[in-house]
């Protein structure tokens, strides 16, 4: 498959696509005419990759994800530090859901203020 057609497939820009394969995250095959050529199986790779990153996980770790995928090997240090980004992502949804309780209250006391209040024109 052509970078083009890995970029429309998995919803990634191109120049994602080479990044990935800067940091050895996504490997290609070059044509003899120097185009890559990614296996079938670099758009669910990708779509890995785009969600591991969402997460927030850096390259790093990132690789060393990709590489127990491959190998079907965990590392006991892999497996500490994915519980210690699980931990941190609980954090951050923690915090969010306080923050979207908070602005609830305030949309909720701006839709029917108290006395004293007004809305402003």
């Amino acid at each position: 498959m052509r970078i083009g057609e890995v970029s429309a497939k998995a919803g990634v820009s191109v120049r994602a696509l080479r990044y990935y394969e800067e940091q050895d995250l996504l490997d290609a095959n070059r044509s003899s005419g120097g185009q890559r050529q990614y296996p079938d199986s670099a758009v669910a790779r990708v779509e890995l990759i785009q969600q591991l990153y969402a997460a927030g996980l850096p390259s790093r770790t990132v690789r060393e994800v990709l590489l127990c995928v491959d190998s079907g090997i965990v590392t006991p240090v892999l497996l500490e530090r994915l519980a210690a980004e699980r931990d941190r992502i609980d954090r951050q949804i923690t915090d969010l859901m306080s923050a979207r309780d908070r602005l609830g209250d305030v949309i909720a006391t701006a839709q029917k203020p108290g006395p004293g209040c007004t809305h402003a024109p």
